[in-house]
């Protein structure tokens, strides 16, 4: 672990609303991420940037008779208030039609073409006649040569993750009718040459997933496809040539250039180097599963044909895809929660919880269930943390007023809780590092419980005067929840801390400070009341008519 970092999601498309299956893989994760290095000591930045181009965007925006700039400027103020709420907390939320971005990208095509990494030949393309222009792979949906999968985009199989040459059965997905092949100039990217500095770098790299690691080598063996960055459209980053002005580059090949463009204006409007930063921090990508292809291959190719001027990536924590009540999320088939309507019910705190403990650092496809969110809302975060914060702190308020008591009478069962405490960051640290926040949060949810049995088991409520050790381990237990918590909610960590009193600001404090006993006797606690309140079955039956009624 090196001592700074920058952490980067991957960026949310500019045609819609944030919902459910979006936070989970990417977003959450990253932001958990950030907090936990910064409370470790390590120099952070969390950056993103709403995907604004492509035909789906261009399109709509004229069906709402709005240009594309206004429109997607919308959804980049829309995305980032609805992550806000949910306590994810971005250095920065730029845009790829920044003027940033922009330059960027065409520095770096500059760069590839004068490198003799950019070549440009006349291909035959889907054209619609029915709708008279050119179809982007958005636009043209069929079966995936690889796996026969139907229903895929033509750049893209979701199921195998692939991305085909050329689909099967092509359909125009505006009006159904077959396309007609026509030909046109595009420039591509010479991916085909990268194939062993790809696999040296997989290679020499320990940090990635092994198992992705495996099948993107197997892609690699199996024969690389030059990649296509021109698109026959209006909306995107210009091509800086003068013979292709009436095309723009892929969204594909600008998008993951935004990851590098938004840091270097943020860290240079600090005055920090932004390029030095870069190349001398662990760099991590949170993306989810159905992207591997473009940040296993396209990304760190395009970077090593531009001699690794900005490094590759240390980290791509990759996860796999939330399904919701066991279906597939669809916006199309409107199958899915959004987020915004999500927290109108429920606190971020509660959506927060449920999401990290349910995610694993996989690419295993997990489900929102509503009922399991609720159980493991009352149960866990109410009946076990909840309960253990609200009675220790409950009971000094009530029988020492509020000041902690000095410790006597030691026994066994104190030294376990003196142990446990010690112990709890340590453990912590092993699964947030190799990014199994699941698993830490759990961990976490295993001290709680600990000490709800120690609670019980002392019985402090029979023995004031034998019950002074209990009190004193037990504020300190929540001492240490509350900051082992921050990381993954935030706004109850933060209502926790203020309960027991503390002066500073609880993102002021470090990780190593979890495994402490700074409040000594004496110490006075804050104004003490129930952390959370259940959730109401007759709240998440309404959520499901709901759903059933999209």
């Amino acid at each position: 672990m090196r001592d700074k970092a920058l952490i980067t999601s991957a960026l949310p498309y500019a045609n819609g609303e944030i919902h459910l299956g979006h936070v989970a893989s990417t977003y959450l994760p990253a932001d958990v991420t950030t907090r936990y290095l910064k409370m470790k000591g390590v120099e952070t930045y969390f950056v993103c940037a709403s995907d604004d181009y492509g035909t789906p965007i261009l399109i709509q925006s004229e069906r709402e008779k709005k240009t594309p700039e206004e429109y997607s400027a919308y959804w980049n103020k829309r995305d980032l208030e609805d992550f806000t709420a949910l306590d994810i907390n971005f250095d920065l939320f730029s845009r790829t039609s920044s003027k940033e971005n922009t330059e960027f990208v065409q520095y770096v095509f500059n760069k590839l073409n004068k490198a003799g990494y950019i070549y440009h030949k006349e291909i035959i393309q889907y054209y619609c006649t029915n709708d008279k222009k050119f179809l982007p792979d958005r636009y043209v949906q069929g079966t995936c040569p690889n796996c026969n999968a139907t229903n895929q985009y033509s750049d893209l199989c979701e199921r195998c993750g692939s991305v085909p040459e050329a689909i099967k059965d092509p359909k125009c997905v505006l009006c159904g009718q077959a396309p007609v092949m026509k030909p046109t100039k595009h420039y591509f990217f010479y991916l085909k040459k990268f194939a062993k500095s790809l696999e040296s770098w997989l290679d020499s790299n320990p940090n990635l997933q092994t198992d992705i690691k495996k099948y993107v080598k197997n892609w690699i063996k199996g024969g690389l496809v030059d990649w296509d960055i021109t698109r026959d459209i209006t909306w995107g980053v210009p091509i800086p040539l003068s013979n292709a002005t009436d095309k723009v580059f892929y969204g594909w090949f600008d998008n993951h250039l935004a990851y590098i463009s938004t840091t270097i204006k943020l860290l240079n409007e600090k005055g920090i180097d932004g390029k030095e930063f870069w190349n001398s921090a662990d760099i991590y990508h949170f993306i989810g599963k159905d992207i591997v292809y473009h940040h296993y291959l396209f990304l760190p190719a395009i970077r090593l044909g531009i001699d690794a001027e900005y490094k590759l990536p240390d980290y791509i924590p990759t996860r796999g895809h939330l399904s919701l009540q066991s279906k597939k999320i669809s916006k199309s088939r409107n199958w899915y929660i959004g987020l915004r309507d999500f927290l109108k019910t429920y606190p971020a705190d509660y959506l927060r919880f449920y999401l990290l403990f349910i995610t694993p650092h996989s690419q295993d496809d997990l489900n929102f269930d509503l009922d399991d969110f609720a159980a493991r809302i009352n149960s866990e975060l109410i009946g076990n943390l909840g309960n253990f914060v609200n009675r220790s702190l409950g009971f000094t308020t009530r029988t020492f007023g509020g000041v902690v008591p000095e410790p006597n009478n030691m026994d066994s069962e104190d030294e376990k809780a003196r142990q446990a405490i010690m112990q709890i960051s340590k453990d912590m640290d092993t699964h947030m590092e190799s990014h199994h926040t699941d698993r830490a949060l759990k961990r976490l949810m295993e001290f709680s419980a600990h000490f709800n049995q120690y609670f019980q088991h002392k019985e402090p409520w029979k023995d004031k005067d034998a019950g002074r050790s209990c009190i004193f381990y037990s504020v300190n237990a929540v001492h240490s929840i509350s900051l082992a918590l921050y990381p993954f909610i935030p706004n109850a960590a933060g209502r926790i801390w203020r309960q027991l009193g503390m002066k500073q600001d609880i993102t002021s404090k470090s990780w190593k400070q979890i495994s402490t006993l700074p409040i000594k006797p004496g110490h006075k606690l804050g104004d003490v009341s129930p952390l959370f309140k259940k959730v109401d079955t007759d709240d998440i039956e309404r959520q499901k008519r709901r759903l059933q009624e999209h």
